[in-house]
């Protein structure tokens, strides 16, 4: 890539910045995921924040990520890695949305709307899940990181 042209810093191929989340929580992260890419507005002026990993094991702390609620809306989703049955999510997440249980076993896309409280608990990996969490805002709230 040519670093010296016009757009070359809107191309995100390494993990050049990770959110600031307290070192002992970005420990516990790296025991059960492997962050691939981090961009947001602190990366790359006017980007909004998306989030990229591979879920590898079942975290040490339960629940991981803590309800919490967003001002604007987020997608993510949960992707198996298995490419004869790629809707196979080889695993088991645990999606509260409101107060209201889901379970995903198979690869999926969650839309949460703004403000709508909720929480991720990874139950169990067969296989790496591959994850990633999009905000339309330019920073991430790591409010849902259990510390």
């Amino acid at each position: 890539m040519d670093h010296n042209s016009k757009y070359a810093d809107l191309i995100m191929s390494e993990l050049a910045y990770e959110p600031d989340m307290a070192p002992d929580f970005r420990e516990i992260y790296r025991r059960f995921a492997e962050r691939v890419l981090w961009i947001d507005g602190n990366l790359v002026p006017g980007a909004f924040q998306m989030n990229v990993s591979w879920y590898k094991a079942v975290p040490a702390l339960d629940p991981i990520f803590a309800e919490h609620r967003h001002d604007s809306a987020e997608i993510i989703g949960f992707f198996g890695s298995d490419p004869e049955d790629p809707h196979d999510l080889h695993g088991k997440v645990h999606v509260i949305l409101d107060g209201e249980e889901h379970v995903l076993t198979r690869s999926s896309l969650v839309f949460l709307p703004p403000k709508l409280p909720h929480a991720i608990r990874i139950l169990r990996v067969d296989r790496p899940i591959f994850h990633f969490s999009v905000i339309t805002e330019s920073e991430y709230n790591g409010s849902a990181y259990q510390k």
